[in-house]
């Protein structure tokens, strides 16, 4: 298995740590990569909670909560973020809120959690495996009106509809359940792809954000986010897909720009209601962490800070 590589590591903790005595939220701990780097630079006083719905990540920050008593860990979505930092005795407000979405290279490496193409498993795709349906169930049962819409709507794929009826097609000769059987499908349905990408990249990716409802997720975070945030408090999102960082940038400028109203309306700062400041550019790795870890490539971190009421007015 290859060595786990957490992308824009330095860069995220030095945007999200204002306060070293402040209580985060790391809501994607995977291997607890950017939790043990947060726990680094905390005081004493500091806090940190650590949320993920893979049974092995949550197994993993058990270990890491024993080992430091600023840590705590919970199991679920970090869409259910506030509720889950309630229930483990770390309540709002809070200084900083991460996530580093998408799947995780420890994930992709193991075959049998179904999100490789490249490794033969089963087709399971689920981060939580002990809920919802598996990537295969799905596929046994959707139509191609749907499976097409799940492509070119997650996956952005242009060739969603041919491929959609192949997988229709080959369905009907034999139960599509292992993870390389559906990356041929796919493959020989794809006339032509991005150069350098697998052509199985895109509907993989689909399936895996539609089955988690990772987008979803996403949009319900941020609904509650700033009202969760200390004044001054960070948010920091790294996104490895357009539709994830087109969410986030939109939301972040929103935020930051206030109600929109018409330019002859006069109205004050204050009512325009700005809840965020955007802090410096989106953020990407260097070419030396894209030579080490090439899934870094398509990274794209954003950074907003939470406004005080006297700052909008």
């Amino acid at each position: 298995m290859e060595q786990h590589l957490t992308v824009l590591l330095e860069e995220a903790v030095a945007a999200l740590v204002t306060d070293t005595s402040g209580r985060y939220v790391d809501g994607t701990f995977g291997r607890g990569g950017h939790s043990r780097q947060i726990l680094e630079s905390l005081s004493a006083e500091g806090r940190l909670l650590g949320i993920d719905k893979d049974a092995q990540a949550f197994s993993e920050g058990l270990e890491l909560a024993q080992a430091d008593q600023r840590f705590r860990i919970a199991r679920g979505s970090f869409a259910d973020f506030a509720e889950l930092a309630a229930s483990s005795g770390l309540a709002a407000p809070f200084t900083g809120v991460l996530l580093d979405l998408g799947v995780s290279s420890p994930q992709l490496d193991q075959a049998e959690r179904g999100f490789s193409f490249m490794r033969d498993g089963d087709l399971d795709m689920r981060m939580d495996v002990d809920r919802g349906m598996s990537a295969a169930q799905w596929i046994a049962v959707a139509d191609e009106a749907e499976i097409t819409k799940v492509l070119r709507d997650y996956g952005e794929e242009r060739f969603a509809k041919r491929i959609a009826r192949a997988i229709i097609a080959a369905r009907e000769e034999e139960p599509i359940t292992r993870t390389l059987q559906l990356a041929k499908i796919v493959t020989e349905a794809n006339p032509a792809w991005e150069k350098h990408k697998h052509p199985a990249t895109r509907s993989f990716q689909a399936i895996r954000i539609f089955i988690n409802d990772e987008l979803t997720d996403l949009e319900k975070l941020l609904s509650k986010v700033v009202d969760s945030l200390d004044v001054g408090g960070r948010l920091v999102v790294i996104s490895f897909h357009s539709l994830e960082d087109r969410i986030v940038k939109r939301f972040m400028r929103r935020q930051a720009e206030g109600e929109q109203v018409p330019a002859y309306i006069p109205v004050t700062e204050s009512q325009r209601n700005r809840k965020l400041k955007l802090i410096g550019k989106a953020v990407k790795a260097s070419d030396h962490e894209v030579a080490l870890n090439p899934r870094s490539r398509s990274a794209v971190m954003r950074v907003a800070e939470k406004l005080a009421y006297d700052e909008c007015a």
